[in-house]
């Protein structure tokens, strides 16, 4: 249980509410509400089970993450391991217990939500990094006796996810994890000696992929091999993305996704939906509204006085930053489809509640920003 202590430390409650950054407040919000106008786009215009479900998952995790924020960074620093260990044990379970769900086995159905125990990985990874790293003298970071435990922290869910069988995901965690040990200061050294094992190896890596994994990487490269199977997706998505040209067809009136077209359009695909009906000029409104997110986070970061602020905000503007580009680069044709989901914008509600916590923990480094960590 939270003591008072965690609430309070000299802070009133006027001073928190002050303290909030509410120009990230505010971009958070209104990409909750273009998100909630997409969903509404891919129930054919109707307050239907994905619109609704989203609005209220929004709604409940952005209060949820005002919540958070009031809670002393202290608290989180206290925490992160404990937060690490519980996610660690919850993916254990949804891959011998979980939920399966098209040929993967990673949800835990707590009736109100069934959570996928990954995508809190991606925020548990970040803030145990940045307890690890808080301690760590910068002269001793590149020696191997500091270096083993982070290894041992990121592998070990990574082959976790992998056998759920959820490729993207463990790759976004591995690229996360790697994003924060580069900004604690790794030498490139070590980045280029894993890069060359990963190539050397590739084949190998390669042969354990599923058979529907391997077809999606042939179909990067060549889409109208399998035009009406594993390529389908990548074909429609530009079909629908370039079609919206550049100011869109409008609110509910895009061909692709109102026709079906579109597969997972509620998920992975929402911007190629949202682009189609909004056109280029919509989709640079969005990107304006990330780039302001990931400008508020970086300076929430930089202003903190505790190095575990500083290394949460900006490995978490990273990790966004990734989800970000690994999206929309899929949905372009530029990458392989990997089932990525574009951070608040896809209908999902363990990606939005890791995304929330995440939004949650960088404003209280914002509102404790004074605050130092031993």
């Amino acid at each position: 249980m939270l003591n008072q202590s965690s609430f309070s430390n000299n802070y009133t409650f006027f001073q928190k509410v002050r303290s909030i950054d509410y120009l990230l407040l505010f971009c958070i919000f209104i990409v909750g509400i273009i998100s909630c106008f997409a969903m509404y786009s891919t129930d054919g215009g109707e307050f239907l089970y994905h619109t609704k479900n989203h609005a209220l998952r929004f709604v409940t995790f952005f209060i949820m993450m005002i919540i958070i924020s009031f809670i002393n960074i202290k608290t989180w620093h206290s925490l992160s391991y404990l937060f690490y260990l519980v996610t660690l044990l919850l993916l254990v379970w949804a891959s011998m217990y979980g939920i399966t769900a098209s040929g993967s086995q990673r949800w835990i159905n707590l009736y109100f939500i069934n959570l996928q125990p990954s995508e809190l990985m991606k925020i548990a990874i970040i803030i145990c990094f940045a307890k690890y790293y808080h301690r760590v003298q910068i002269q001793s970071v590149n020696k191997i006796s500091t270096f083993i435990l982070p290894i041992a922290i990121l592998v070990i869910p990574i082959f976790l996810v992998i056998s759920q069988p959820d490729l993207g995901t463990s790759i976004l965690i591995a690229l996360s994890g790697i994003s924060v040990l580069w900004l604690a200061g790794i030498n490139v050294k070590y980045f280029v000696f894993s890069t060359i094992i990963f190539i050397i190896s590739a084949p190998f890596i390669i042969s354990f992929l599923k058979p529907y994994q391997k077809l999606r990487i042939l179909s990067f490269f060549n889409p109208d091999r399998d035009p009406l199977g594993a390529g389908y997706q990548i074909i429609q998505s530009k079909i629908a993305v370039g079609s919206g040209g550049l100011y869109g067809k409008g609110f509910l009136k895009g061909t692709q996704g109102y026709l079906e077209f579109l597969p997972e359009k509620h998920t992975d695909f929402i911007f190629t939906l949202y682009s189609e009906e909004f056109g280029f000029v919509g989709s640079i409104v969005l990107l304006i509204l990330y780039v302001l997110i990931l400008y508020r986070i970086i300076s929430i970061g930089s202003s903190s006085r505790s190095y575990f602020g500083k290394l949460f905000c900006y490995g978490f503007a990273s990790s966004i930053f990734i989800y970000i580009t690994v999206n929309m680069c899929m949905v372009l044709g530029l990458l392989p489809i990997v089932g990525s989901p574009l951070p608040i914008m896809s209908y999902g509600g363990s990606s939005m509640l890791a995304t929330m916590i995440g939004f949650g923990v960088v404003m209280s480094s914002r509102i404790y920003n004074r605050q130092l960590i031993a």
